[in-house]
């Protein structure tokens, strides 16, 4: 963590709404004047598309799973060495992955990744939007069982394996229950990438041990939780063709340190807000957007305002 070169990471897995809170952080940045350097964490995957398939392929075929939420595909030291020398001087490098609409911007084909480059000088503070901002491997890991107990804070150094958690000033989860989760990642297999409900399913399958492993812990490290929960019928993900609207659900933003928190008034400034005990706040599921600028904004001043 730093004074002076604060780093806020939200953290999620892919669909679940990270893209979204991103878009209303660039909003409070703009609002603030705060000039942040953003990094997606889809540019530290270790392989471009073509080459992540052949792995997970090559996998399967050998009776293991790998994912895209997992150190085989994730290059977790890398990350971790960018939020280390960004906290210690603002600096670092990072590169981004390629799709259909950014690809044509670089004249590159999309699966892959821009070169590496340095980080733009000056900027106040850096935002990661991604899959392992809050990413310890070190206890969290199928690999190697450990009889010490979970990582609860990420606050503290750790000798041995990975901490990118240490590093980061103001860590948000975005958690959708995991039924919505699988809705979710069902939508964009088979909507936007053309895979077929067999594939789709396997996928998922493969997924599931590292999501569990690398991506569930981080959300208990996180000073707040933002977790979507569907009010509709969601018993079985793989028969719904929609994913479930904003409006057909709930959040529960949770704070891991309630006291720091003026949770009242939260729920008064925002609309149909209510308390759920006392670490949480149950929000309509369109209020996502005036939620984060409630309870977040100050919260960045306040990390500017230090440095400044």
């Amino acid at each position: 963590m730093s004074v002076d070169h604060p780093i806020i990471a939200v953290t999620g897995a892919s669909g679940a709404g990270t893209t979204v809170v991103q878009q209303a952080f660039k909003e409070i940045f703009f609002r603030q004047k705060i000039c942040a350097v953003f990094v997606e964490g889809n540019g530290f995957l270790r392989y471009d598309d073509a080459e992540c398939e052949k792995r997970i392929s090559h996998a399967l075929a050998e009776g293991q799973h790998i994912s895209s939420c997992g150190p085989e595909l994730n290059d977790f030291d890398a990350l971790q060495q960018l939020f280390s020398q960004y906290s210690d001087s603002g600096s670092g490098r990072m590169r981004c992955k390629l799709s259909e609409e950014n690809a044509r911007q670089h004249d590159l084909p999309p699966g892959g990744f821009t070169p590496w480059q340095d980080l733009p000088l000056e900027s106040e503070c850096l935002f990661y939007e991604g899959m392992h901002g809050g990413v310890v491997a070190d206890s969290w890991t199928r690999r190697k069982q450990q009889q010490t107990p979970p990582v609860d804070d990420r606050r503290s150094a750790r000798n041995n394996g990975v901490n990118v958690a240490q590093y980061v000033d103001l860590l948000i989860g975005v958690v959708p229950a995991i039924n919505l989760q699988w809705i979710q990642r069902i939508h964009h297999e088979r909507v936007l990438r053309k895979r077929s409900a067999e594939e789709t399913t396997d996928h998922i399958v493969q997924q599931l041990q590292d999501y569990i492993h690398f991506i569930v812990p981080q959300f208990s490290l996180s000073d707040i939780n933002f977790q979507r929960m569907p009010v509709v019928d969601t018993s079985n993900p793989f028969e719904l063709d929609q994913v479930p609207a904003d409006y057909e659900s709930m959040l529960v933003v949770s704070f891991r340190e309630p006291d720091k928190h003026d949770v009242i008034t939260y729920a008064k400034r925002i609309p149909h807000a209510r308390l759920s005990g006392r670490k949480s706040l149950l929000i309509p599921g369109g209020q996502l957007q005036h939620a984060l600028d409630v309870i977040c904004a100050p919260m960045i001043e306040a990390l500017i305002v230090a440095k400044n």
